[in-house]
Protein backbone atom coordinates (compact mmCIF):
# COMPACT_ATOMS: atom_id res chain seq x y z
CA UNK A 1 0.00 0.00 0.00
CA UNK A 2 1.15 3.79 -0.79
CA UNK A 3 2.86 5.36 2.09
CA UNK A 4 -0.24 8.80 0.24
CA UNK A 5 -2.81 6.64 1.12
CA UNK A 6 -1.11 5.82 5.12
CA UNK A 7 -0.39 9.11 5.71
CA UNK A 8 -4.07 10.59 4.53
CA UNK A 9 -5.11 7.55 7.05
CA UNK A 10 -3.55 8.97 10.10
CA UNK A 11 -4.81 12.37 9.01
CA UNK A 12 -8.21 11.42 8.31
CA UNK A 13 -8.61 9.68 11.75
CA UNK A 14 -6.04 10.93 14.24
CA UNK A 15 -3.79 7.68 14.16
CA UNK A 16 -1.63 7.92 16.99
CA UNK A 17 1.14 6.04 15.18
CA UNK A 18 4.61 7.02 13.66
CA UNK A 19 5.04 3.80 11.48
CA UNK A 20 1.80 2.09 9.65
CA UNK A 21 1.59 -1.26 8.05
CA UNK A 22 -0.55 -2.16 5.92
CA UNK A 23 -0.67 -5.63 4.32
CA UNK A 24 -3.60 -7.39 2.56
CA UNK A 25 -5.57 -9.48 4.53
CA UNK A 26 -8.55 -12.21 4.03
CA UNK A 27 -9.80 -14.01 0.73
CA UNK A 28 -12.93 -11.60 0.06
CA UNK A 29 -13.78 -11.25 -3.89
CA UNK A 30 -15.37 -7.45 -3.74
CA UNK A 31 -13.77 -5.56 -1.08
CA UNK A 32 -9.64 -5.24 -0.86
CA UNK A 33 -8.90 -5.56 2.60
CA UNK A 34 -5.67 -4.63 4.78
CA UNK A 35 -4.72 -5.07 8.29
CA UNK A 36 -2.91 -1.99 9.37
CA UNK A 37 -0.57 -2.24 12.27
CA UNK A 38 1.51 0.36 14.70
CA UNK A 39 3.25 -1.15 17.30
CA UNK A 40 0.19 -0.39 19.83
CA UNK A 41 -3.03 -0.89 17.82
CA UNK A 42 -4.42 -3.18 14.83
CA UNK A 43 -6.92 -2.01 12.15
CA UNK A 44 -8.79 -3.35 9.05
CA UNK A 45 -8.76 -1.36 6.44
CA UNK A 46 -11.18 -1.89 3.03
CA UNK A 47 -10.96 -0.26 -0.19
CA UNK A 48 -14.77 0.05 -0.81
CA UNK A 49 -15.99 -0.87 -4.08
CA UNK A 50 -18.64 1.38 -5.08
CA UNK A 51 -18.46 -0.62 -8.31
CA UNK A 52 -20.82 -3.56 -6.60
CA UNK A 53 -22.35 -1.39 -4.22
CA UNK A 54 -23.50 1.61 -5.66
CA UNK A 55 -25.54 2.88 -2.85
CA UNK A 56 -22.78 3.59 0.68
CA UNK A 57 -25.64 5.27 1.92
CA UNK A 58 -28.01 3.16 1.93
CA UNK A 59 -25.45 0.58 3.98
CA UNK A 60 -25.19 3.59 6.32
CA UNK A 61 -29.02 4.12 6.92
CA UNK A 62 -29.39 0.06 7.65
CA UNK A 63 -26.33 -0.39 9.80
CA UNK A 64 -27.73 3.06 11.84
CA UNK A 65 -31.42 1.62 11.95
CA UNK A 66 -30.08 -1.76 13.48
CA UNK A 67 -27.72 -0.27 15.77
CA UNK A 68 -30.54 1.81 17.40
CA UNK A 69 -32.62 -1.13 18.15
CA UNK A 70 -30.79 -3.71 19.53
CA UNK A 71 -28.46 -4.21 22.81
CA UNK A 72 -25.14 -5.61 22.13
CA UNK A 73 -25.75 -7.82 25.75
CA UNK A 74 -28.48 -9.38 23.63
CA UNK A 75 -25.74 -11.36 20.65
CA UNK A 76 -23.02 -13.47 21.93
CA UNK A 77 -20.48 -12.03 19.07
CA UNK A 78 -18.81 -8.48 18.00
CA UNK A 79 -20.64 -6.64 14.94
CA UNK A 80 -17.49 -4.59 14.29
CA UNK A 81 -18.99 -1.01 12.46
CA UNK A 82 -16.74 1.22 10.49
CA UNK A 83 -14.90 3.49 12.63
CA UNK A 84 -16.09 7.39 12.05
CA UNK A 85 -13.12 9.68 11.13
CA UNK A 86 -12.73 13.17 12.24
CA UNK A 87 -16.15 14.40 9.71
CA UNK A 88 -18.00 11.83 11.56
CA UNK A 89 -18.05 10.08 8.47
CA UNK A 90 -17.97 6.27 8.01
CA UNK A 91 -16.41 6.46 4.62
CA UNK A 92 -13.06 8.32 3.30
CA UNK A 93 -11.54 9.03 0.51
CA UNK A 94 -7.85 8.41 0.81
CA UNK A 95 -6.02 9.02 -2.52
CA UNK A 96 -8.69 9.09 -4.54
CA UNK A 97 -10.24 5.70 -3.48
CA UNK A 98 -12.86 5.14 -1.00
CA UNK A 99 -12.37 3.63 2.18
CA UNK A 100 -13.23 2.37 5.52
CA UNK A 101 -11.64 1.48 9.12
CA UNK A 102 -12.76 -0.89 11.09
CA UNK A 103 -11.71 -2.12 14.44
CA UNK A 104 -9.22 -5.39 14.26
CA UNK A 105 -10.79 -8.35 16.27
CA UNK A 106 -8.68 -11.49 17.38
CA UNK A 107 -9.24 -14.81 16.09
CA UNK A 108 -9.11 -16.53 12.56
CA UNK A 109 -11.31 -16.99 9.98
CA UNK A 110 -11.61 -20.07 7.87
CA UNK A 111 -12.40 -20.70 4.19
CA UNK A 112 -13.64 -24.30 5.54
CA UNK A 113 -14.49 -26.21 8.49
CA UNK A 114 -13.62 -29.50 9.67
CA UNK A 115 -16.38 -30.45 12.13
CA UNK A 116 -19.66 -30.71 12.58
CA UNK A 117 -19.68 -28.83 16.07
CA UNK A 118 -17.64 -26.00 14.19
CA UNK A 119 -20.34 -25.88 11.49
CA UNK A 120 -22.96 -25.80 14.71
CA UNK A 121 -21.65 -22.91 16.01
CA UNK A 122 -21.31 -21.24 12.43
CA UNK A 123 -25.12 -21.79 12.01
CA UNK A 124 -25.88 -20.68 15.77
CA UNK A 125 -23.80 -17.52 15.02
CA UNK A 126 -25.91 -16.24 11.84
CA UNK A 127 -28.94 -17.55 13.29
CA UNK A 128 -28.41 -15.19 16.42
CA UNK A 129 -27.95 -12.43 14.35
CA UNK A 130 -31.57 -13.03 12.49
CA UNK A 131 -33.09 -13.60 16.23
CA UNK A 132 -31.43 -10.35 17.88
CA UNK A 133 -32.94 -8.28 14.88
CA UNK A 134 -36.73 -10.04 14.85
CA UNK A 135 -38.27 -7.41 16.48
CA UNK A 136 -36.94 -4.68 13.90
CA UNK A 137 -39.11 -3.46 11.12
CA UNK A 138 -37.37 -4.73 7.83
CA UNK A 139 -39.39 -2.16 5.64
CA UNK A 140 -37.05 0.88 6.76
CA UNK A 141 -34.20 -1.46 5.53
CA UNK A 142 -32.63 -0.67 2.16
CA UNK A 143 -31.33 -2.83 -0.33
CA UNK A 144 -27.82 -2.01 -0.55
CA UNK A 145 -27.94 -4.27 -3.99
CA UNK A 146 -30.81 -4.69 -6.02
CA UNK A 147 -32.68 -7.74 -6.20
CA UNK A 148 -29.59 -9.53 -5.09
CA UNK A 149 -30.86 -12.81 -3.91
CA UNK A 150 -34.13 -12.95 -6.34
CA UNK A 151 -34.39 -15.62 -7.91
CA UNK A 152 -36.56 -14.51 -10.91
CA UNK A 153 -34.08 -11.50 -11.26
CA UNK A 154 -31.32 -13.66 -11.67
CA UNK A 155 -32.71 -15.77 -14.65
CA UNK A 156 -33.89 -12.29 -16.00
CA UNK A 157 -30.21 -11.90 -16.42
CA UNK A 158 -29.27 -15.05 -17.97
CA UNK A 159 -32.28 -14.55 -20.12
CA UNK A 160 -30.59 -11.41 -21.60
CA UNK A 161 -26.83 -12.51 -21.74
CA UNK A 162 -28.19 -15.59 -23.93
CA UNK A 163 -29.90 -13.31 -26.63
CA UNK A 164 -26.49 -10.74 -26.77
CA UNK A 165 -23.70 -13.07 -25.82
CA UNK A 166 -20.22 -11.69 -25.50
CA UNK A 167 -18.37 -14.88 -26.08
CA UNK A 168 -19.00 -17.48 -28.76
CA UNK A 169 -21.09 -20.76 -27.51
CA UNK A 170 -19.26 -23.66 -27.26
CA UNK A 171 -20.14 -27.14 -26.38
CA UNK A 172 -19.21 -26.93 -22.85
CA UNK A 173 -20.89 -23.41 -22.28
CA UNK A 174 -23.96 -25.26 -24.04
CA UNK A 175 -24.41 -27.88 -22.04
CA UNK A 176 -24.37 -25.85 -18.54
CA UNK A 177 -26.95 -23.27 -20.22
CA UNK A 178 -29.38 -26.50 -20.71
CA UNK A 179 -28.79 -27.24 -17.36
CA UNK A 180 -29.68 -24.24 -15.91
CA UNK A 181 -32.72 -23.71 -18.32
CA UNK A 182 -33.74 -26.86 -16.38
CA UNK A 183 -33.47 -25.89 -13.52
CA UNK A 184 -36.34 -22.85 -13.70
CA UNK A 185 -38.50 -25.40 -11.87
CA UNK A 186 -36.95 -24.37 -8.47
CA UNK A 187 -38.65 -20.42 -9.53
CA UNK A 188 -42.38 -22.10 -8.53
CA UNK A 189 -41.29 -22.59 -4.91
CA UNK A 190 -39.36 -19.39 -4.52
CA UNK A 191 -42.42 -17.57 -5.35
CA UNK A 192 -44.66 -19.38 -3.28
CA UNK A 193 -42.67 -18.96 -0.48
CA UNK A 194 -42.01 -15.15 -1.33
CA UNK A 195 -45.49 -14.66 -1.09
CA UNK A 196 -46.06 -16.54 2.48
CA UNK A 197 -42.82 -16.14 4.47
CA UNK A 198 -42.24 -12.76 6.38
CA UNK A 199 -39.33 -10.37 5.52
CA UNK A 200 -36.73 -10.57 7.96
CA UNK A 201 -33.75 -8.23 9.12
CA UNK A 202 -30.73 -10.86 6.90
CA UNK A 203 -26.96 -10.56 6.83
CA UNK A 204 -27.02 -12.30 3.28
CA UNK A 205 -23.75 -13.04 3.00
CA UNK A 206 -23.24 -16.01 5.25
CA UNK A 207 -20.00 -17.59 3.80
CA UNK A 208 -18.26 -18.87 6.68
CA UNK A 209 -15.15 -16.67 5.90
CA UNK A 210 -17.84 -13.94 7.62
CA UNK A 211 -17.20 -15.27 10.85
CA UNK A 212 -14.29 -14.43 12.86
CA UNK A 213 -13.25 -18.08 15.34
CA UNK A 214 -11.77 -18.07 18.64
CA UNK A 215 -8.33 -19.75 18.12
CA UNK A 216 -9.12 -23.43 18.81
CA UNK A 217 -12.35 -22.70 17.46
CA UNK A 218 -15.24 -23.16 19.77
CA UNK A 219 -16.86 -20.28 19.47
CA UNK A 220 -17.08 -17.38 17.30
CA UNK A 221 -16.24 -13.84 17.99
CA UNK A 222 -17.51 -12.07 15.38
CA UNK A 223 -19.89 -11.18 12.32
CA UNK A 224 -18.12 -9.57 9.67
CA UNK A 225 -18.73 -8.30 6.07
CA UNK A 226 -22.02 -6.08 7.02
CA UNK A 227 -22.55 -4.49 3.84
CA UNK A 228 -25.33 -6.95 1.82
CA UNK A 229 -27.55 -6.45 5.71
CA UNK A 230 -30.64 -5.97 4.49
CA UNK A 231 -34.71 -7.85 4.22
CA UNK A 232 -34.76 -11.06 3.02
CA UNK A 233 -35.56 -14.15 3.79
CA UNK A 234 -34.13 -16.31 6.75
CA UNK A 235 -33.14 -19.02 3.67
CA UNK A 236 -31.46 -16.74 2.18
CA UNK A 237 -28.74 -16.95 5.27
CA UNK A 238 -28.84 -20.80 5.63
CA UNK A 239 -29.07 -21.44 2.18
CA UNK A 240 -26.03 -19.71 1.13
CA UNK A 241 -23.90 -21.30 4.72
CA UNK A 242 -24.87 -24.86 3.36
CA UNK A 243 -23.64 -24.32 0.16
CA UNK A 244 -20.48 -22.94 1.38
CA UNK A 245 -20.18 -25.54 4.26
CA UNK A 246 -21.72 -28.53 3.64
CA UNK A 247 -19.82 -29.38 0.13
CA UNK A 248 -16.72 -31.31 -0.21
CA UNK A 249 -14.94 -29.03 -2.85
CA UNK A 250 -14.89 -25.43 -2.88
CA UNK A 251 -16.43 -23.18 -5.55
CA UNK A 252 -13.49 -23.11 -7.71
CA UNK A 253 -13.15 -27.17 -7.87
CA UNK A 254 -12.44 -29.11 -11.05
CA UNK A 255 -12.89 -32.38 -9.33
CA UNK A 256 -16.54 -32.58 -10.63
CA UNK A 257 -17.27 -36.11 -9.49
CA UNK A 258 -15.84 -34.76 -5.64
CA UNK A 259 -18.20 -32.68 -5.32
CA UNK A 260 -20.82 -33.90 -2.99
CA UNK A 261 -22.96 -32.94 -0.18
CA UNK A 262 -21.01 -33.35 3.70
CA UNK A 263 -24.23 -34.37 5.78
CA UNK A 264 -22.60 -34.63 8.78
CA UNK A 265 -21.72 -30.71 8.07
CA UNK A 266 -24.95 -30.22 7.12
CA UNK A 267 -26.91 -31.43 10.12
CA UNK A 268 -24.51 -29.56 11.93
CA UNK A 269 -25.87 -26.29 10.42
CA UNK A 270 -29.75 -27.25 10.45
CA UNK A 271 -29.09 -28.18 14.22
CA UNK A 272 -27.11 -24.84 14.46
CA UNK A 273 -30.58 -22.78 13.11
CA UNK A 274 -32.86 -25.08 15.01
CA UNK A 275 -31.18 -24.55 18.32
CA UNK A 276 -31.72 -20.84 17.92
CA UNK A 277 -34.64 -19.65 15.76
CA UNK A 278 -37.04 -22.74 16.61
CA UNK A 279 -39.75 -21.31 18.53
CA UNK A 280 -39.07 -17.58 17.54
CA UNK A 281 -39.84 -18.20 13.60
CA UNK A 282 -42.38 -20.14 11.85
CA UNK A 283 -42.43 -23.48 11.19
CA UNK A 284 -42.89 -22.62 7.50
CA UNK A 285 -39.50 -21.23 8.01
CA UNK A 286 -37.91 -23.39 9.36
CA UNK A 287 -39.22 -25.38 6.51
CA UNK A 288 -37.89 -23.60 3.59
CA UNK A 289 -34.26 -24.01 4.98
CA UNK A 290 -33.14 -27.34 2.80
CA UNK A 291 -34.81 -25.17 -0.16
CA UNK A 292 -32.21 -22.04 0.46
CA UNK A 293 -28.96 -24.29 0.03
CA UNK A 294 -30.43 -25.74 -3.43
CA UNK A 295 -31.35 -21.70 -4.37
CA UNK A 296 -28.32 -20.17 -3.09
CA UNK A 297 -26.53 -22.70 -4.99
CA UNK A 298 -28.42 -22.42 -8.18
CA UNK A 299 -28.17 -18.55 -7.76
CA UNK A 300 -24.65 -18.77 -7.73
CA UNK A 301 -24.30 -20.96 -10.61
CA UNK A 302 -26.46 -18.54 -12.51
CA UNK A 303 -24.62 -15.51 -11.18
CA UNK A 304 -21.20 -17.58 -12.68
CA UNK A 305 -22.38 -18.86 -15.90
CA UNK A 306 -24.05 -14.87 -16.66
CA UNK A 307 -20.31 -13.89 -16.04
CA UNK A 308 -19.30 -16.23 -18.57
CA UNK A 309 -21.56 -15.40 -21.37
CA UNK A 310 -20.90 -11.47 -21.16
CA UNK A 311 -17.29 -12.10 -20.97
CA UNK A 312 -16.20 -11.80 -17.60
CA UNK A 313 -16.98 -8.49 -16.11
CA UNK A 314 -17.84 -8.91 -13.15
CA UNK A 315 -15.79 -12.05 -10.83
CA UNK A 316 -11.95 -11.60 -10.97
CA UNK A 317 -11.13 -14.89 -12.73
CA UNK A 318 -7.70 -16.23 -13.46
CA UNK A 319 -8.26 -18.08 -17.02
CA UNK A 320 -10.81 -17.44 -19.19
CA UNK A 321 -13.27 -20.49 -18.80
CA UNK A 322 -12.98 -20.13 -14.91
CA UNK A 323 -16.70 -18.77 -14.46
CA UNK A 324 -18.19 -21.04 -16.86
CA UNK A 325 -16.06 -24.03 -14.59
CA UNK A 326 -17.32 -22.45 -11.17
CA UNK A 327 -21.23 -22.94 -12.68
CA UNK A 328 -20.07 -26.34 -13.25
CA UNK A 329 -18.66 -26.73 -9.94
CA UNK A 330 -22.74 -25.20 -8.69
CA UNK A 331 -24.40 -27.40 -10.82
CA UNK A 332 -23.12 -30.72 -9.57
CA UNK A 333 -23.61 -29.02 -6.18
CA UNK A 334 -26.86 -28.47 -6.77
CA UNK A 335 -27.84 -31.58 -8.42
CA UNK A 336 -25.98 -33.68 -5.03
CA UNK A 337 -28.49 -31.35 -2.57
CA UNK A 338 -31.45 -32.57 -4.45
CA UNK A 339 -30.20 -36.30 -4.86
CA UNK A 340 -30.55 -35.75 -0.95
CA UNK A 341 -33.92 -34.01 -0.26
CA UNK A 342 -34.85 -36.90 1.25
CA UNK A 343 -32.52 -38.03 3.57
CA UNK A 344 -32.75 -34.24 4.28
CA UNK A 345 -36.11 -34.14 5.21
CA UNK A 346 -35.53 -37.36 7.87
CA UNK A 347 -33.12 -34.71 9.52
CA UNK A 348 -35.61 -31.82 9.47
CA UNK A 349 -38.54 -34.32 11.09
CA UNK A 350 -35.93 -35.88 13.94
CA UNK A 351 -35.01 -31.91 14.41
CA UNK A 352 -38.83 -30.66 15.08
CA UNK A 353 -39.50 -33.30 17.44
CA UNK A 354 -36.41 -32.72 19.76
CA UNK A 355 -36.96 -28.51 19.54
CA UNK A 356 -41.09 -28.17 18.50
Amino acid sequence: MKDTILDALKAAYKLDADNLIANRFGSGHIHKTYKVESSTQSFILQEFNDTVFKYPERISNNLGYLLDNFDPANIPFVLPLPIPNIDGGLFTELDGGLYRLFPFVNGVTRDDIDYKEQASKAAEAFAHFVLVFLPTDSNKLQDTIQDFHHLGWRYSQFDAALKAPAIEIDEETREMIAYYETRKDLLEQYGIYRNKLPLRATHNDTKINNLIFSEDLKKVNAVIDLDTIMAGFVFYDFGDLARTVACTRDESSLDWGKIKIDMVKYEGLLEGFYTVLAGHVTEEELNSLSFGAEMMTLIMGLRFLTDHLQGNTYYQVDYVEQNLHRSKNQAELLTAFMEKREEIKTLETNLKRKFL
